[in-house]
């Protein structure tokens, strides 16, 4: 098959290149005629990969790195049927570890995407976000979106040079909880407005963030609906002592959290860049919408089965 391998040089502290040259390999020794797709900036992979799929032409679309390479697959494939194979390299990789996938094993990665065409693919939900003047403005993730404490640590994380993988998310995560403020949020879910007050709001589509960190234990991400995290304002003594709960999914019985499935979210909130599946997309307020079964993705079956 002809395929399209996008490849993010910086991913997993620079790994992600010799990692797409191990899969790359591995997919040719396997007769698929593959084209590779580097580039330093990620506006212009996302475009170098959006002309081989609607241009060139290609079976699948493979994208090495973590998350935000994910999301860059899921923002060109996003309702088309060409399917979405992923060798995970980075730091967090929520969505391969949603899948099933392997992890920084480059080919394993691609053993299993060589076995997958020979199937057709799984298809999952993708969250849909639209902002800007009227919401004219789209984003796609397959994970999650937030809007809160994570998002302003991983904006945090994201500006530090230093130093490379978990670690950096981990100060930044210290560095934010001495000055962190409960927020004022206006959320409209599933139609219903209401405003709270909260530590974090995210809407998800898988079950982690940050590498792990286990925020919606029950979701899946093939069953047409997403899953809408609060937790509402406390301390940061609180706060501090819930986050072993957050990472091992054991939070969902604290009286501050409230986690729903839903199918649509508006979030409103003042002086927050919101993240998506590790990556800035903007300023509230957002529009976040499911769009069932939008992505093939090259993964094993039995997805829903899996994730619970």
């Amino acid at each position: 098959m002809k395929l399209a391998v996008a490849i993010n040089p910086a991913a997993g502290a620079g790994s992600a290149q010799q990692a797409g040259t191990i899969a790359v390999e591995a997919l040719r020794d396997r007769g698929h005629d593959v084209v590779v797709l580097l580039e330093s900036s990620y506006g212009q992979l996302l475009e170098l990969a959006r002309s081989a799929v609607s241009s060139v032409g290609v079976d699948a679309l493979i994208v090495v790195g973590g998350d935000g390479m994910v999301r860059l697959g899921a923002t060109v494939l996003a309702g088309a049927a060409v399917p979405l194979g992923i060798v995970a390299t980075g730091t967090g990789n929520d969505v391969a570890r949603m899948l099933g996938l392997p992890l920084k094993d480059p080919l394993a990665a691609a053993q299993l995407i060589d076995h997958a065409l020979l199937a057709p693919p799984q298809r999952i939900d993708l969250g849909r976000i639209r902002r800007g003047a009227g919401f004219g403005e789209v984003h796609w993730f397959a994970g999650a979106c937030s809007a809160g404490f994570d998002a302003v640590v991983n904006a945090r994380a994201n500006s530090w040079s230093w130093p490379k993988g978990k670690s950096r998310y981990t100060l930044a995560l210290l560095r934010e909880l001495a000055v962190f403020r409960p927020l004022s949020y206006r959320l409209v879910v599933d139609g219903a407005a209401e405003s709270t007050t909260a530590m974090l709001v995210s809407v998800a589509n898988g079950r982690s963030i940050g590498g792990g960190m286990t925020i919606t234990p029950d979701a899946l991400c093939d069953d047409g609906a997403l899953d809408l995290l609060v937790v509402a304002a406390i301390s940061r003594v609180r706060l501090i002592a819930m986050l072993p709960r957050l990472f091992a999914g054991t939070h969902v019985t604290h009286p501050a959290v409230r986690i729903e499935r839903v199918r649509s979210v508006t979030v409103g909130v003042e002086g927050v860049t919101a993240f998506a599946d590790g990556e800035p997309v903007g300023a509230a307020p957002l529009q976040i919408d499911v769009v069932p079964g939008a992505l093939g993705v090259l993964a094993p079956a039995a997805l829903s089965r899996r994730e619970r």
